[in-house]
């Protein structure tokens, strides 16, 4: 009897240490974007991790015989790729939240790694993570190569006149246009369009911009990042 309890004990504390493992490495990813002020934040990455670890464990407890063993943990994959579908959004003619989606791919895998007791493959594959977010996408940033779509108005006299100029300055530039709009009002014509570039790319095109004298004025309207 004496045995048995402690054989169930072993097993709990076992499981445990398991989620917490994974609620800690989650969190640890999940800190790193929450300060980068990413939509799937800390207690995203945390909860998917630890999801993914409790299905882990549970799988195991919950089979019957070994081979049943992968059947539930074989259904987080399907299920992470559903949330992490849902993180990509379609914006301005651009792509955002691939790395987000990305991210929660891999986070579930570290808590399916947890979950079934690789600690050191768990530790490592967190490691690698974190480098890849917070050291690459520094690199990104300090040799412009993480490209964003800038939003742009400019307000002239003439609209194919603007619109030329536009046109002249992005192709001096090697830029393309996305999503571009015309509007008339009070003798003037409104140009709103869009630039996918690297942020080198984008100060330069706003100068450009700035310095045409075709343009009445010329307004940034905000810009989405790519990741």
């Amino acid at each position: 009897m004496l045995d048995h309890l402690r054989s169930d004990m072993h097993v709990v504390l076992y499981s445990l240490l398991n989620l917490v493992v994974a609620a800690v490495l989650g969190g640890i990813i999940g800190l790193e974007r929450q300060l980068r002020h990413k939509p799937a934040g800390l207690r995203t990455n945390m909860f998917i991790c630890f999801g993914a670890a409790m299905f882990t464990v549970l799988s195991k407890q919950f089979a019957g015989v070994p081979a049943d063993q992968a059947r539930i943990a074989a259904q987080i994959i399907p299920g992470i790729g559903f949330i992490g579908a849902g993180s990509i959004l379609h914006a301005r003619g651009s792509v955002t939240g691939l790395t987000t989606a990305a991210t929660l791919f891999v986070v579930a895998s570290v808590g399916m790694a947890s979950g079934a007791g690789l600690y050191i493959t768990a530790i490592f594959a967190t490691f690698l993570i974190f480098i890849a977010l917070d050291l690459l996408g520094r690199l990104e940033g300090k040799f412009s190569l993480k490209s964003f779509t800038a939003t742009y108005q400019v307000v002239g006299k003439d609209t194919e006149l603007v619109i030329g100029e536009v046109n002249r300055i992005l192709d001096a530039e090697n830029c393309r246009t996305e999503n571009l709009r015309v509007a008339r009002g009070d003798g003037q014509s409104r140009v709103v369009f869009n630039v996918d570039a690297p942020r080198a790319e984008q100060e330069q095109l706003n100068v450009l911009l700035h310095q045409s004298s075709v343009f009445s004025s010329v307004t940034g309207l905000g810009a989405v990042e790519h990741e």
